[in-house]
C-alpha cells in the first residue's frame, strides 16, 4: 500500500511522515492568544495597537502607552471616538490594591433645565449642538497621565499629531466605516469636507489627513511648560478648557441652541475615584459608578454568583437562561436607579448588597423568563419609536510587567455631531443618553453627567505576599458592552476557556429594557443570539418566553472586545501575560 495516497495519513505539506490529526489537533481559535512577559497590549486597530507599544518598548508604563492609545485612537478611529468626546478609563498602578476609575463624561452646561430644554425641544433630542455636553476625553487623558504616568504630554502625542498631520492609509474595514457613517455626517459639510474628501466614500488604500485636529493637539502640547510635570500637564490642559479653542466649542454651542458657557469649560474636571466592586469566585471585579452602566456587570456578576456555571453545559440553555435573567434584573435596576451620583446621592455600592442581590436572585426561574420588569415609564418611551442610529465605541485593554494596568473605552463617533470649524473635533453629544422627564435618575441638570454606556472593567485575584493576577476586559457597543464583557469573564473564569476561546465565544445580548438612546425604544423580551448557538438551544430559550432573534455567526454588534490577562500567578513583578482580539471588529492585539 502506498501510504501517500492515503489521506488519512496525511499532514503538513502533504508528506504522509507529518503528524496525524490526532496529534497536532486543528487550531481552537480564529486567533492565537498571543504572549508576553513585558506587556500586552489589544487595541481596537492595529495602528493603536503599534502606538502603545512602541511607547511601552520605549520605556513608558501602561498609563503612559494608554493615554497614548486613546490620543491615538481619536485620530485613527474617528469613525468610532473623537478628541472632543468621553473616555471612561479603570485603572491599576503596581504596588497597591486600589484600583481607580477616571469618569470620562462631560457635564451640561450650566445654565441648562429641563423646563428650559423642555420649553425649546418639547420631548425631541435633536442631532447637534441641543445635546453637547463639555468634551471630557482629552481632560480624561491628562488626568491620567498627571495621576498615574510617568512621561509628557508631547511624548505620548507625538503619534497621534503625525497620524493627524501626515494621514494614515484606510484599510477595508476602516474605509467601510466612513462609508456607512456618512450617512449621518454627510449632513454636515465641516465632517464631509475631512472625511470624504473627494466627494465620495473613501476607499482602501486612500490616506486620510486630519490637519484641523492636528493644529489643535499642536496647540494644546506647545502649551506644555511650566516649572514641574504637574504645572506643564496643568498649562496644556488650559489651551484646550480656556482660551481660544473653548471660545470656538462655546460659541458653536451657542449657535446650534445648545448650553455652554467658557466658564463651564474652564472648570471641568473629570472625577478620579476609587472604582466600585464586587466579588465573583476568587476573583474582585472593579468598574465604573452608576454614572455610566458599568455597575451593570457587577449587579449581574453578584445575582450570578448564587449559582455554579461551571457545572452547567457552557452556553447551554440553562447557561444562557441565567445569564440572560441576571442581566434583565441589573439593566431594570439601572433603569430605575442609575444616574449621576453626585446628582442622585446613590452609588453601586448600595445596589450590590446582599439583601438587595439575593432578592434579585429569587425572581429567577429556570423555566420561565421574568415577566416585564418594573421599569420607571417615560414619556418618551413609545412602541411605535424607531430604535436610535447606531452609536459605536472603540476599546483598549494594557497590562505591563510592572502589573500596572488600562482599560479605557472612548467613544463619541462623528455622525453623532459636526466636526467643529478650524478644530478638528466634535462636541460631545452625550447629551442624548439623557432623559427629560423630572425624577428620571438620568434626566439631564445642569452641571450633570449623562448616563454613560462605555464601560472598561479590570478583575483581580489577589495572592498573598505576591503581585495579584490582573485581567483588563473592554467592549464596544452600547447597551451590549457589559453583556459582552459578562460573557467574556464568565468564560475565563467558568468554562475555563482560554482568552482568545473566550472572545471568540458566540454571545447574546438582551434588549428588554429601554435603549440608552433616545427615543429610548424598550423591544420587551427580545434575545440576539450568534447562529453559532445551536438550534436546539435556540428553542429551548424560545419555549422559556424569550424572543430570539439570530444573528450572524461573527456580529459586529454583539461588541468587539478586548482581553488581557496573567497566564498564571506572577511571581513578584515577573509575568507571563496573554492578549486576546475579537474577530468582529479590527481589534489587534501585540506583545513583548
Amino acid at each position: 500500500m502506498n501510504t501517500s495516497d492515503n489521506p488519512e495519513t496525511k499532514g503538513g505539506m502533504r508528506n504522509y511522515t507529518a503528524p496525524l490529526p490526532e496529534l497536532f489537533p486543528p487550531p481552537d481559535s480564529l486567533r492565537p492568544t498571543l504572549v508576553g512577559e513585558k506587556y500586552m497590549v489589544v487595541a481596537g486597530h492595529p495602528l493603536v495597537t503599534q502606538v502603545a507599544s512602541k511607547v511601552l518598548d520605549a520605556g513608558g508604563n501602561a498609563i503612559d502607552a494608554g493615554v497614548a492609545a486613546g490620543l491615538a485612537s481619536n485620530v485613527i478611529q474617528s469613525d468610532m471616538c473623537n478628541l472632543g468626546g468621553v473616555a471612561p478609563i479603570v485603572l491599576r498602578t503596581t504596588g497597591t490594591n486600589a484600583v481607580w476609575s477616571i469618569g470620562g463624561v462631560g457635564v451640561w452646561g450650566g445654565d441648562v433645565t429641563v423646563e428650559k430644554y423642555r420649553q425649546r425641544y418639547l420631548n425631541d433630542m435633536p442631532e447637534g449642538a441641543p445635546c453637547s455636553v463639555v468634551p471630557a476625553a482629552l481632560d480624561a487623558w491628562i488626568t491620567a497621565l498627571h495621576r498615574f504616568g510617568t512621561w509628557s504630554l508631547a511624548e505620548v502625542a507625538s503619534e497621534a499629531i503625525d497620524y493627524a498631520d501626515n494621514g494614515f492609509v484606510l484599510d477595508s474595514r476602516t474605509a467601510l466605516a466612513y462609508e456607512l457613517m456618512g450617512t449621518g455626517f454627510g449632513a454636515w459639510p465641516t465632517s464631509r469636507e475631512i472625511y470624504w474628501p473627494h466627494g465620495r466614500p473613501p476607499r482602501e488604500g486612500d490616506r486620510l489627513r486630519q490637519r484641523d485636529l492636528a493644529d489643535t493637539l499642536k496647540k494644546v502640547v506647545m502649551s506644555e511648560k511650566g516649572s514641574s510635570r504637574e504645572d506643564a500637564l496643568e498649562s496644556a490642559r488650559a489651551a484646550f478648557y480656556e482660551g481660544e479653542i473653548a471660545r470656538k466649542v462655546v460659541d458653536w454651542v451657542a449657535a446650534g441652541g445648545g448650553w455652554m458657557t467658557l466658564e463651564d469649560m474652564k472648570n471641568f474636571r473629570n472625577e478620579v475615584v476609587v472604582a466600585q466592586t464586587c466579588r465573583y469566585r476568587n476573583w474582585d471585579v472593579y468598574t465604573g459608578d452608576v454614572y455610566c452602566q458599568g455597575p451593570v456587570l457587577l449587579q449581574a456578576l453578584s445575582i450570578l454568583s448564587g449559582f455554579d456555571l461551571s457545572q452547567m453545559d457552557h452556553n447551554g440553555a440553562d447557561y444562557l437562561h441565567l445569564v440572560i435573567e441576571s442581566l434583565k434584573l441589573a439593566f431594570s435596576d439601572r433603569e430605575k436607579f442609575y444616574g449621576d451620583p453626585n446628582f442622585t446621592g446613590l452609588s453601586a455600592e448600595q445596589l450590590l448588597v446582599p439583601e438587595h442581590t439575593d432578592e434579585l436572585r429569587r425572581l429567577i426561574q429556570m423555566g420561565t423568563v421574568l415577566p416585564d420588569l418594573v421599569t420607571l415609564r417615560t414619556s418618551d418611551e413609545s412602541p411605535q419609536a424607531v430604535r436610535a442610529k447606531r452609536r459605536d465605541t472603540t476599546n483598549f485593554c494594557i497590562i505591563d510587567q510592572e502589573g500596572n494596568a488600562f482599560s479605557c473605552a472612548p467613544s463619541d463617533t462623528i455622525d453623532g455631531n459636526p466636526i467643529v470649524p478650524g478644530l478638528g473635533i466634535m462636541v460631545s453629544p452625550r447629551g442624548i443618553q439623557s432623559r427629560t422627564i423630572p425624577g428620571h435618575p438620568a434626566c439631564l441638570a445642569a452641571g450633570k453627567r449623562p448616563r454613560l454606556t462605555p464601560a472598561p472593567a479590570l478583575a483581580l485575584r489577589f495572592q498573598e505576599n505576591e503581585e495579584p493576577e490582573i485581567m483588563a476586559l473592554s467592549a464596544c457597543g452600547g447597551d451590549v458592552i457589559p453583556q459582552g464583557i459578562l460573557q467574556i469573564f464568565l468564560n475565563v473564569v467558568d468554562a475555563g476557556l482560554s482568552l482568545q476561546q473566550s472572545v471568540e465565544a458566540p454571545r447574546i445580548a438582551t434588549l428588554s429594557f429601554p435603549d440608552s438612546f433616545f427615543p429610548h425604544v424598550h423591544d420587551r423580551g427580545r434575545l440576539h443570539v450568534e447562529s453559532r448557538i445551536p438550534q436546539e438551544v435556540r428553542n429551548s430559550l424560545t419555549e422559556r418566553g424569550h424572543k430570539v432573534s439570530v444573528w450572524p455567526e461573527y456580529e459586529f454588534d454583539a461588541s468587539g472586545a478586548a482581553l488581557v490577562s496573567d497566564l498564571k500567578p506572577p511571581v513578584s513583578t515577573t509575568r507571563v501575560l496573554g492578549g486576546a482580539a475579537d474577530p468582529r471588529r479590527t481589534l489587534y492585539a501585540l506583545g513583548r
